[in-house]
């Protein structure tokens, strides 16, 4: 199951979240489940395990003044999938520097400020 239950409600904590992150920084998917609370009617140890690609169902269709692009995985990368090399070009333009390996330093672009995702297992 890729959405909570009640997803309506966790889709719009995300938006929210995710329009909170600034330009020139980036939040991974699992950071994002993590900052929010367990939904309502879902288990806490689903939340933990699945919270992150709920985060990313929700970014999938989120609305156009959600800045979805500063959301990447937990390695620094951007997901591969359509989208991708737009998702690039956005962060590049906002300062956001990638490796020669295509990874974001999380220490220096991580919102919070510095905060890497820690493992969801």
């Amino acid at each position: 199951m890729y959405a909570p239950p009640q997803a309506a409600e966790f889709n719009d904590a995300v938006y929210t979240l995710v329009r909170s992150v600034p330009a020139g920084r980036v939040t991974t998917y699992g950071r994002v489940a993590q900052l929010l609370s367990t939904p309502q009617h879902s288990n806490p140890d689903a939340h933990r395990r699945l919270g992150a690609r709920w985060v990313g169902t929700a970014l999938h269709a989120c609305p156009p003044d959600v800045p979805w692009h500063r959301v990447i995985n937990a390695q620094g990368r951007i997901s591969f999938r359509p989208g991708a090399a737009q998702q690039r070009a956005l962060l590049s333009a906002e300062g956001v520097q990638f490796s020669d390996a295509g990874t974001v330093n999380l220490q220096q672009f991580g919102w919070p400020a510095g905060a890497a995702s820690p493992p969801l297992h």
